[in-house]
């Protein structure tokens, strides 16, 4: 089955928020990176955080530290060049650590719709990923890069790499061993994330076959190199064939909100896989 960019478009712009279908236009029709950047930035609030359920998992419109994952995230996968979108951003994520370098969430989380598997914490609490996000775009403070590395240094072992066995969260990993570049064996954490990614990949189930994609962009990646022959093709191949009869792609746990960002996925890594 070949893909249908025009079914797809048409899916994306009846179940996508104004950014999903921003993204699209950016992505795929030729729009303007600065209208993107323009709606990215009604999420961002005077505090320089952003919420307004940029992450559908949780809907406050208060600044919380899943919202700037998320946007970071999607910034690097997509290639949105940043504009105003990161100014005061390290600020303010040093703002939210408590001594110990973890996040803190508003108390309006519990106020407002969450997913489940967010209300014990009220949200992200883990600096990773998004510190080494605002490293790769260079926006991060020398003063949150450090704090962070002494976080990172007292939670992550080679040994809990490793026993990571879902491969969507091998996401904290790979954003911030992949930015930094001054972390004890740094090197040894690298191949232990690589390994990592491999072993969940080898044994994950169809429905998780886009996430590799946030680690394997491209082909001539790090990660994509690293991965055993067949394995991408395979992957690909699946993909390729479960675009569904209204257009889009459905995400692994099967929540519809997801599915309009999951096409936009899916759709990225089979052009830059050269499949369409």
């Amino acid at each position: 089955m070949s893909v249908n960019i025009g079914k797809a478009r048409d899916f994306v712009h009846r179940k996508g928020t104004l950014f999903e279908r921003a993204l699209f236009g950016y992505l795929f029709d030729g729009d303007s990176p600065e209208r993107l950047q323009a709606v990215i930035l009604c999420y961002k609030n005077p505090d320089n955080g952003f919420g307004h359920g940029f992450e559908h998992d949780l809907k406050t419109p208060d600044s919380n530290p899943l919202a700037l994952e998320y946007v970071l995230t999607v910034m690097k996968h997509a290639r949105i060049p940043p504009g105003r979108i990161l100014d005061g951003a390290a600020k303010w994520v040093e703002s939210q650590m408590d001594a110990d370098g973890n996040l803190r969430n508003p108390e309006s989380t519990r106020r407002y719709p969450l997913a489940p598997w967010w209300r014990d914490a009220g949200g992200q609490t883990m600096p990773d990923s998004i510190v080494g996000n605002l490293i790769h775009f260079g926006a991060a403070t020398p003063s949150l890069a450090d704090k962070t590395r002494r976080w990172a240094a007292a939670r992550h072992s080679l040994e809990s790499v490793g026993a990571n066995e879902w491969l969507f969260m091998a996401y904290h990993a790979v954003d911030y061993f992949f930015a930094v570049d001054d972390f004890p064996r740094l090197d040894d954490f690298r191949r232990a994330t690589i390994e990592n990614v491999i072993a969940c990949a080898e044994k994950a189930p169809e429905s998780q076959y886009d996430s590799l994609f946030a680690f394997a962009p491209e082909p001539d990646s790090t990660i994509a190199k690293a991965l055993p022959k067949g394995l991408i093709t395979k992957f690909l191949d699946h993909l390729e064939s479960a675009q569904r009869d209204d257009g889009g792609w459905v995400d692994q746990h099967n929540l519809p909100q997801w599915y309009a960002m999951t096409t936009i996925n899916v759709l990225l890594a089979l052009r830059r896989y050269g499949r369409w």
